[in-house]
């Protein structure tokens, strides 16, 4: 594994058709997938891309719930596994939800998914019922 430092910025629309290549060539295969939904997402949803030299290497959409920020999408490129890109967009939404004046960071895991529950695991989330998985985040004075 080697360690990689992206440049996290916020989406752009010009990297609509790489960041919607991405999240098929992830999701694709899922019988819930679908091109609208995923659209709509990258529109809908606060975005952060993970950048690497101009490669994009990965993505993090967000969205409001609540006193919650929800993690809708993480997505690394495989060209950029294991190089720490999921982490960083992981803390950058961390960072996003304490500015944003959230209690807790969330995401949906399947239960079959045992590699992504690992990897929100070792960030210390915790299951809190159904598939949701949460990190309670500390307090901006």
């Amino acid at each position: 594994m080697s360690y990689r430092k992206a440049t996290i910025r916020p989406y752009r629309g010009e990297d609509e058709s790489q960041l919607f290549s991405l999240a098929r060539e992830s999701f694709g295969d899922r019988p819930a997938w679908s091109d609208r939904a995923a659209i709509a997402g990258l529109e809908r949803d606060t975005v952060f891309v993970a950048d690497l030299e101009g490669d994009q290497a990965g993505y993090v959409a967000l969205r409001r719930d609540g006193d919650a920020v929800r993690i809708e999408q993480l997505l690394v490129s495989p060209r950029h596994e294991h190089e720490g890109i999921g982490r960083q967009l992981v803390e950058y939404a961390e960072g996003f939800a304490i500015a944003e004046g959230a209690v807790s960071l969330q995401i949906v895991v399947e239960p079959d998914n045992r590699r992504a529950l690992d990897f929100y695991e070792r960030r210390s989330f915790l299951p809190v019922g159904g598939d949701l998985l949460e990190r309670t985040l500390p307090q901006q004075l």
